[in-house]
């Protein structure tokens, strides 16, 4: 038997309950659907469901118009703010985060960063690319070989405070 057909056997009773009180039968794609509508949107008997901790909300509506004021003169714009996410979303990748690290210690050629992570140099060569767009690392013509370095002492910086906060104190 397929899980296709286990799905359809394990809500074939599934009932609705329609306006006026009667009730229809679904489709299973209408059954599925509505048990995710339910598990995502409604109450249902028996299914946990999060709870709200009012101890980290505020329990009245007020607005501390001085400070925000005061953090408002001091936000970045829009377009910074989209960089400083677009930079934090490509640090978000495994791989590109190992590159960044190894870049951290050396300047290291395409050929010894996929043999460092164990990827193909084309592999490799996509992430420096990505990395190289956000000005993250630059590289330098060596002849043949092209070494990539981190682009300025403020993106190590940038990678050690970011270890700092996950290993903790």
């Amino acid at each position: 038997m397929t899980v296709p057909n286990r799905v359809g056997e394990a809500f074939a009773g599934f009932v609705l309950p329609a306006r006026g009180g009667l009730s229809q039968k679904l489709s299973l794609t209408d059954r599925l659907g509505t048990l995710i509508y339910e598990h995502l949107f409604i109450r249902v008997p028996g299914m946990q469901m999060a709870t709200r901790n009012k101890k980290d909300t505020c329990e009245v509506f007020s607005i501390n118009q001085k400070k925000v004021d005061a953090v408002r003169k001091v936000m970045q714009t829009d377009g910074v703010i989209k960089k400083l996410a677009q930079t934090f979303k490509v640090l978000g990748d495994p791989t590109r985060t190992q590159i960044l690290y190894a870049l951290a210690q050396d300047e290291l050629c395409v050929c010894d960063l996929a043999c460092l992570l164990g990827k193909t140099q084309s592999a490799v060569s996509h992430q420096l690319r990505v990395l190289r767009n956000l000005d993250l690392v630059k590289y330098r013509k060596d002849g043949k070989i092209a070494y990539y370095s981190l682009d300025a002492v403020h993106i190590k910086t940038l990678f050690a405070t970011g270890l700092e906060h996950i290993k903790g104190p």
